[in-house]
């Protein structure tokens, strides 16, 4: 009843649907669900609803993985994974959180043994799935189910298995989708034991502090990290990756940081992180709020990172003068490029 309810969107049942599954009210069966009166003209009805949807799409995801024909459970999950409206995205998370040990232990206490068959179908339909989805993210419909795959894996609490299915990414772009703090800490959990992942576009994403410090443990591992347009970092956000840049393993090589309310507060920050830092080889700081005030520390910047090859100054609050103290560098070293 609770899977059906989730299917056809449906969180109010009535006492025909609690004959057409079998279900008596009782004690047992009022710990799941809540009875509610409804008045309609001068006639009153009883009707039943779990006390929140969480719970019914659990019950939903609990009854699917215990009654459900093993052989059956990866078309019901590819089915419900198709749906593009989001109605199953948290049964399916509950799915493949059942089907982890440490949250099955619980469980089988009171409702005895998990099929171990549907265990396993359940786990390779998550890799396949993250393998399949991880190759295409073009455009944000493609994003959002990459995303959503990364929540099951998140879910199944299974670094082996983040390794076996991330294990030959490379690259991994959101760039365009809205990622909550959430969604931020569940990619954090399933890049941290991947050493694969070179590339992480971030753009356009509206990633705040919270998101980002979410990502903290695992952006040192990129070698392209791409941060542009997420206007709401500010120099908060720019000093977690300065702290990032700090990290004696930091691998970051090319980093956007175009338009995300950096000042020169946060732009001094940076200067001193990068100060220590041998990988970066391409900054880009445009269209942020850099001022005369920052020249200084970029024309030391520029004049002490020997491995900086270019960086991208346009669109900033600079004067003539200022900009000029800055092209003025361009060339001063075999390959530099400054663009101001």
């Amino acid at each position: 009843m609770a899977f059906t309810g989730v299917a056809e969107k449906n969180i109010v049942f009535t006492d025909g649907d609690l004959i057409k599954y079998n279900l008596q009210p009782s004690q047992f069966l009022s710990g799941f669900l809540m009875e509610l009166l409804e008045r309609e003209d001068s006639a009153r009805s009883v009707v039943y609803t779990f006390p929140h949807l969480t719970i019914q799409e659990f019950v939903a995801a609990l009854a699917q993985f215990l009654t459900v024909d093993p052989g059956n459970i990866v078309k019901l999950l590819s089915e419900a994974h198709s749906t593009t409206d989001g109605r199953f995205e948290v049964f399916l998370r509950f799915v493949a959180g059942i089907s982890s040990p440490r949250t099955a232990w619980i469980l089988e206490e009171f409702l005895g043994k998990f099929p171990h068959q549907t265990i396993c179908r359940v786990i390779d339909w998550v890799k396949e799935e993250v393998k399949r989805r991880a190759g295409n993210t073009e455009s944000e419909a493609d994003k959002r189910s990459l995303l959503n795959t990364l929540h099951y894996l998140f879910e199944s609490q299974n670094p082996a298995l983040a390794q076996q299915t991330l294990g030959s990414v490379e690259t991994l772009s959101f760039c365009g989708l809205g990622l909550t703090p959430i969604d931020c800490a569940v990619l954090s959990h399933v890049i941290r034991p991947c050493d694969t992942i070179k590339h992480l576009d971030l753009g356009s994403c509206g990633i705040q502090c919270e998101g980002l410090q979410r990502l903290g443990p695992v952006l040192h591992k990129c070698q392209g990290l791409g941060l542009g347009f997420n206007k709401d970092l500010g120099d908060s956000g720019v000093k977690l990756v300065s702290d990032t840049l700090r990290n004696p393993h930091c691998k970051i090589q090319r980093l956007w940081l175009g338009s995300v309310g950096l000042t020169e507060s946060g732009a001094e920050d940076l200067v001193s992180a990068l100060s220590t830092n041998t990988s970066l080889t391409w900054l880009n700081l445009m269209g942020n709020s850099l001022t005369d005030r920052c020249v200084p520390a970029l024309r030391r910047l520029i004049l002490t990172l020997p491995s900086l090859e270019q960086i991208w100054l346009q669109e900033n609050k600079f004067s003539a003068d200022g900009q000029n103290q800055l092209k003025s560098l361009q060339g001063t070293r075999r390959g530099l490029s400054v663009v101001v």
